[in-house]
């Protein structure tokens, strides 16, 4: 008995001393846990694509920078994925994470206070991550395709099309959609999908020829481990959204598409140059070339848009920290005013048993 009592006095002397110590002087609040349900009620993709374009702004500011995207290969077409950000402006940064097995991940965002460090949020990011992709697109086509664009092709029939499509729809106002995709059943189901939520026509492709020839915006959203875009699929006056490739393993076009793309826009040159296999085969180690890219937000700092003359505009999104960042921050903010949140148990700060 009289061991176990003075080991009870020096855990409570030792618990004691380091809580006296800053990273213990003091608890911090609850964080907040926002499920996908109230990241939905709590923003739309029309929604998403405003509060996208306000941190892109402060991004060309030198307000908000990325933290360098970064994977790991878990098998042959699976990876873990892991960005994020810092939005001075807001005082939060963060980080969003996922896995991605077969298709399938569970991806969630975290947000920590620039003031303290306190973790401020955990928000459920899969419905998010697709609005953040989607509002890219939707970035991407207000500020480049043309203005009379009211036709696309899609390419792609996964999880990610249908709000890439919306994007689209939110910033053109398209009256025809062409689809088309590897499987037949994905497609059609896809199609029906499409007709449920829109009332434009939709018509579906019998070949990826049929669905992009001719239409002014084409939104690339595939798994695709080689090239089947090619430049004389496409027309003069068309602006390309390639939004599927986002690791080295995976290409959508053929590189004659550059050769006729006189816009070349992306979210982050960083991780184009380090990630896309259709810009590192294309660019290598071509200075100048890797200089031509414009991010795009210095585009919209800057009020610069596709000139009448221009033959393809390109537009190439990996997945940045400040996509997800500037939707997270808002939902949270939103979460906040609306009480549509979790509390998480308080984080009470306790030093970690030295001895057995």
């Amino acid at each position: 008995m009289a061991n176990i009592l003075k080991a009870l006095d020096q855990n409570k002397f030792l618990t004691n001393y380091l809580r006296s110590s800053s990273n213990y002087s003091k608890m911090t609040n609850s964080p907040i846990w926002i499920t996908e349900a109230n990241v939905v009620s709590l923003m739309s993709l029309p929604e998403a694509v405003g509060a996208l374009e306000q941190i892109l702004v402060l991004e060309a500011a030198e307000k908000a920078a990325n933290l360098p995207k970064t994977h790991l290969m878990v098998g042959a077409n699976d990876a873990m994925h892991a960005l994020g950000a810092s939005i001075a402006g807001e005082n939060i940064c963060g980080f969003k994470t996922w896995v991605n097995i077969r298709g399938k991940s569970s991806t969630i965002v975290s947000l920590f206070s620039l003031i303290d460090g306190a973790l401020l949020a955990i928000v459920e990011a899969t419905a998010l991550g697709q609005m953040r992709t989607a509002a890219m697109t939707g970035v991407g086509t207000k500020w480049l395709a043309p203005k009379e664009a009211n036709e696309m092709a899609v390419v792609g029939s996964g999880k990610q099309a249908l709000p890439q499509v919306a994007a689209c729809t939110a910033v053109r106002p398209l009256k025809k959609l062409r689809v088309f995709s590897r499987t037949p059943t994905s497609k059609s189901r896809f199609a029906e999908a499409i007709r449920a939520e829109f009332d434009f026509e939709v018509v579906e492709a019998s070949s990826l020829e049929d669905a992009v020839t001719g239409v002014p915006i084409i939104t690339l959203i595939t798994n695709a481990t080689e090239p089947f875009l090619k430049s004389e699929m496409v027309a003069a006056g068309t602006h390309i959204n390639a939004m599927g490739a986002i690791v080295p393993t995976r290409i959508e076009f053929f590189e004659d598409i550059f050769l006729r793309s006189d816009i070349v826009a992306v979210d982050s040159v960083q991780s184009v140059h380090d990630l896309s296999a259709e810009f590192r085969t294309h660019f290598k180690d071509d200075q100048d070339g890797w200089d031509s890219i414009q991010p795009i937000s210095k585009l919209i700092a800057n009020q610069i848009k596709r000139d009448k003359s221009c033959d393809i505009s390109l537009f190439k999104a990996m997945g940045m920290g400040i996509s997800d960042l500037a939707l997270a921050v808002e939902i949270y903010k939103r979460a906040q005013k609306n009480g549509l949140c979790d509390t998480a148990p308080e984080r009470i700060r306790t030093p970690p048993r030295l001895q057995k």
